[in-house]
């Protein structure tokens, strides 16, 4: 993985600091301006999209595969169809050239011990999530998905440049529980079964 320094250079020799944001489950950001977007991740996936010559860039926080009922659900982009739509559109909107964004995923992982990885959700929002980027044309050019740990993701916008730092901490038994709540009320407000299971 690429590591980026948050100090810079601007075009007239000024130091340039980028704006720090932090997104959780269900969020994204993008900004064509410097900014240095983070995410904790363990079942999750996050994709870093970025059109580098014009220097925009974003970062999604994904719960769950599939489509959210915009009738019944007020946070579409915890689902990964929503997530990555929103998004991408975010991204054009603030000037980029769909055919220069290119991507970067990170996540997936099965955090509990014992559980079968192929069976996690993480796996199947992997899988869910470069299957999308194929079809939309939108090259991968770095990922690091699976595993059995948490990953501290920082993204720059400006650069598409992520530092990624791996651990096993106690963060991690408190991070699955919080996926797990989140998924339990999608559960709830949806009132049907899903054919997602949360590991």
């Amino acid at each position: 993985m690429t590591e980026f320094s948050i100090p810079g250079q601007g075009t007239l020799g000024r130091a340039v600091h980028p704006k720090r944001v932090t997104i959780s489950i269900g969020e994204y950001y993008a900004s064509r301006k410097p900014a240095v977007i983070s995410t904790l991740l363990g079942s999750c996936v996050a994709v870093c999209l970025f059109d580098r010559e014009r220097e925009i860039g974003g970062m999604n926080h994904i719960l769950l595969p599939g489509r959210a009922d915009l009738t019944n659900y007020n946070l579409p982009a915890r689902f990964g169809i929503n997530a990555m739509e929103l998004l991408i559109n975010s991204l054009m909107e603030l000037g980029a050239d769909r055919r220069g964004i290119r991507a970067k995923v990170f996540g997936g992982a099965c955090v509990i011990p014992g559980i079968i990885e192929k069976q996690a959700v993480g796996r199947k929002l992997a899988t869910f999530v470069t299957s999308f980027l194929e079809k939309e044309g939108i090259r991968i050019i770095s990922r690091d998905l699976g595993g059995a740990y948490v990953r501290n993701v920082y993204f720059h916008t400006r650069t598409g440049d992520v530092y990624l730092k791996q651990s096993h901490s106690l963060k991690s038994s408190s991070l699955v529980l919080e996926e797990q709540k989140k998924f339990s009320q999608i559960r709830e407000k949806l009132k049907e079964p899903m054919d997602v299971t949360l590991f």
